[in-house]
């Protein structure tokens, strides 16, 4: 690291293995601006998503423990595999197309540790202890009354904090309705969650107030993974080190002779929110925040030199390989492919059944011969109402030379409810082309086939 990078850590200098607290420099500039409408908006809809409801549904909960989802207020089961299968793929597609396009800007701009962290809990550590040099005079100075009223202030808001999202991660595990009880039920009815939301709440806490860049640079595989993903072709925020070297100082009345444009004036050092320094080359720990842009953008109007000293440079332009010639067919077809997996996942959400269902033939039973000498086979099924309501449902067999014959009736669903059935399915034997016919059986509701159930039906050939 420079000597601008040290200069923002406290500390001894021997204690090499010992890590030191980073001090950043309050942030501004375009980009900043940008990023806070970005990251604002981000944050509204974060904290409100769990409290939308369509169709009396969340419109986003993950609730792993009950294997219960409900994405755009439609409820998901296990059942519904297939859908989490292109979500996923989805996901895998967008790292894969913004990483190897424009690099690390998921991180910078849109992850929730970052929007947290420098939009949330380092302005509430500016107002209150001021700017970094403030901050470290602050914990280098002797212990007084003022010193220990700031810190209990900011550790006490950092909590409060901390406990508001808890709440939200947890309302999006288990729902709003089911956190709402816990918070105002007696204690000891929701032991387990309270346990997590004081357990969520210390770890938020320790990580926006202690562990901080360490999630960036150590704990996130991601800064990791961007390695492989990036090539010649990849935007990336970077120095321009051929216009930019040999650095010098400025002063004033004096000419820049034969160095670069670079002052070293360490100002994109200090807003760094990982402690880098952006002049040392492509990093890993770099998140692409374009705080250093904005910093250096400042310093060049007051200098009358160009802007983007700082600024998105492809990886081929660093290493000095031409004039960047964007590759179209690489964004288009990555695109092409994105749109492509969105749209029949979207498709898949909102064509999806409102009722699904299991049909099986009963174990260890055969065909019946019954004395009017019609064949019968037994089956059970399963249904599960998806929809979000009350649901009634009747069972119709496709075939109508086949009748269904229920032995336990039930033709409504509750909302979110399950039941298990067993039926017969009935034939004349005269009608039986083959042992093994496939047959199916259409769950109708509101005059509409809502589920289609495919199985066997097994009987004698007629003579």
């Amino acid at each position: 690291m420079g000597a601008g990078v040290n200069e923002r850590r406290a500390g001894q200098p021997n204690q090499k293995k010992k890590r030191q607290r980073l001090y950043v420099k309050r942030p501004g500039g375009q980009f900043y601006n940008y990023r806070q409408w970005v990251g604002y908006g981000l944050l509204v809809f974060l904290l409100a998503a769990p409290f939308i409801k369509i169709g009396g549904n969340p419109f986003l909960m993950f609730n792993i423990v009950e294997r219960k989802f409900s994405i755009f207020g439609n409820i998901f089961y296990p059942q519904d595999l297939h859908i989490f299968v292109f979500g996923m793929l989805i996901i895998m597609v967008c790292i894969v197309l913004f990483t190897a396009v424009f690099g690390r800007v998921w991180c910078g701009w849109t992850c929730p540790q970052t929007i947290f962290m420098e939009l949330v809990f380092r302005r509430i550590e500016y107002w209150i202890e001021g700017d970094w040099t403030q901050q470290r005079k602050l914990d280098e100075g002797p212990n007084t009354d003022a010193k220990a009223w700031k810190k209990l202030l900011k550790h006490t808001i950092f909590l409060a904090i901390s406990f508001v999202i808890s709440n939200i991660f947890l309302a999006y595990i288990i729902g709003v309705d089911a956190l709402f009880r816990i918070m105002t039920d007696p204690v000891e009815q929701h032991i387990g969650g309270f346990v997590s939301i004081v357990i969520f709440t210390l770890l938020f806490y320790g990580v926006f107030a202690y562990v901080r860049e360490i999630v960036c640079t150590t704990i996130c595989p991601y800064g990791r993974l961007q390695g492989v993903l990036l090539d010649e072709q990849s935007m990336t925020v970077a120095y321009n080190e051929k216009r930019g070297e040999p650095r010098g100082k400025l002063r004033k009345g004096e000419t820049d002779g034969d160095n670069g444009d670079c002052i070293d004036c360490n100002l994109c050092v200090q807003v760094c929110p990982t402690g880098i320094d952006i002049r040392n080359g492509i990093q890993m720990e770099c998140v692409s925040c374009t705080a250093c842009i904005d910093a250096c953008d400042a310093v060049m109007e007051k200098i009358d030199k160009p802007k983007r000293l700082i600024g998105f440079y492809t990886l081929g332009e660093i290493e000095g390989k031409g004039e960047f010639k964007r590759n179209k067919t690489r964004q288009v077809i990555y695109t092409a492919i994105l749109v492509f997996l969105i749209g029949i996942f979207g498709y898949m959400i909102f064509s999806r059944s409102e009722i699904g269902g299991s049909l099986l033939r009963a174990t260890g039973s055969t065909y019946q011969i019954r004395p009017d000498g019609t064949v019968s086979n037994l089956y059970t099924l399963e249904l599960m109402n998806k929809s979000g309501h009350e649901i009634d449902f009747e069972l119709v067999p496709e075939d109508p030379d086949l009748q269904l014959q229920l032995v336990n009736k039930i033709h409504k669903l509750t909302k979110d409810g399950s039941a298990k059935m067993s039926f017969f399915l009935i034939g004349k034997r005269e009608n039986v082309q083959s042992y093994k016919t496939k047959v199916s059986v259409h769950v109708i509701s509101e005059g509409k086939v809502v589920e289609k159930l495919k199985t066997t039906f097994i009987a004698p050939p007629g003579s």
